[in-house]
């Protein structure tokens, strides 16, 4: 039934058709329609972070930024769900056309650039959800800086999101990899890496102590990173004591095997069926570094139950989908996280 649903939505506008998509989603939702056409969510718990999941299938950040449809995506059959990227202050993002599907490729290219209502919104929305207040869902929440802000006064942003959220949430993911916002990948890298993520595990601790309730912070990294690169993050987040780390963002390459060439050369982070094994690679020489310190959170390339299996043999405890679930559905997750369960 999806892939006709598919092929009339992909007639339009990739942007349009998202809103559309998780405005219907919603609606079908609050009319009691979603579950007649939804299989039930695979049960298989695992403990990642302290935290027990339902299943290892979770959606990706980017999908559900406003955190306006949680209810409906936990229908879908997730174990979790990443709501944002959201910033402190709404932001419009980058000018449009800035999402377009490389259909071929199984693939997205996008340039957002952070659009968001900001972070009040979002907590406004979460407080509506029903799937939240009943504890049906593991909310992971994403945060990120401003276009506006001065890259050196990012993790102003980072600490201002982090304290509106830090009640709502189960974990919190520290963006600093998505490549449509200038300069922000370079807080991925040296002593300003370890600045920021001090002063992030400084306020958690003041914020456990408020609400004395642990919430862990994940930081989600690029694919783009050399071996040098991913030995320097882990040993800098290794110190830090972070609780996991997401890996991989989209990436700025363009590999040669990609089918539609013409949409190739579109500015902007790609996801989906070829960034899989960049992403893979990158996962396995992280883990390897973490030495099984910290847990990983693997992203990026997903389009298969074969696909959910590779990332968690490849070390990662936890796997996330986005540009799979556009291109396959919720089928896509219950198969996942079928496989994933060892049915």
């Amino acid at each position: 039934m999806y892939s006709l649903f598919r092929k009339i939505l992909f007639l339009f506008d990739a942007e349009t058709i998202h809103v559309f998509s998780l405005k219907f989603l919603s609606l079908a939702q609050s009319a009691g329609l979603l579950s007649l056409f939804l299989k039930k969510r695979i049960e298989a718990p695992v403990t990642v972070m302290g935290i027990e999941f339902p299943n290892a299938v979770g959606l990706a950040a980017g999908l559900d930024k406003n955190a306006a449809h949680i209810d409906a995506l936990a229908q879908c059959g997730f174990g979790f769900i990443e709501v944002g990227t959201v910033t402190p202050l709404a932001q419009p993002g980058n000018k449009k056309p800035r999402l377009f599907r490389l259909v071929d490729d199984n693939a997205i290219i996008n340039r957002m650039g952070f659009n968001n209502a900001g972070v009040d919104a979002l907590a406004n929305n979460i407080d509506k959800s029903n799937a939240v207040r009943q504890k049906r869902c593991v909310l992971g929440i994403n945060i990120g800086k401003n276009k506006a802000t001065p890259l050196e006064n990012a993790v102003d942003d980072y600490l201002a999101c982090m304290q509106k959220v830090y009640a709502y949430a189960d974990y919190i993911a520290i963006n600093i990899s998505s490549p449509n916002t200038p300069g922000l990948r370079e807080l991925q890298h040296g002593e300003g890496l370890t600045s920021l993520l001090t002063q992030l595990k400084s306020r958690q601790a003041e914020l456990y102590q408020q609400y004395q309730h642990y919430v862990p912070l994940a930081v989600k990294i690029a694919p783009d990173l050399d071996a040098d690169e991913i030995r320097d993050i882990a040993d800098r987040l290794l110190a830090a004591k972070i609780d996991a780390v997401i890996a991989t963002n989209t990436t700025n390459s363009r590999p040669a095997s990609l089918v539609c060439q013409q949409l190739a050369s579109e500015t902007g982070g790609l996801s989906g069926q070829p960034v899989f094994e960049l992403s893979t690679r990158v996962l396995r020489q992280l883990v390897k570094a973490l030495d099984n310190k910290i847990p990983v959170i693997a992203s990026g390339g997903v389009l298969s139950a074969y696909d959910a299996q590779e990332k968690i043999k490849a070390g990662a405890s936890l796997v996330q989908i986005y540009t799979g679930f556009v291109y396959s559905g919720p089928g896509l997750i219950h198969d996942c996280a079928k496989a994933l369960a060892g049915h």
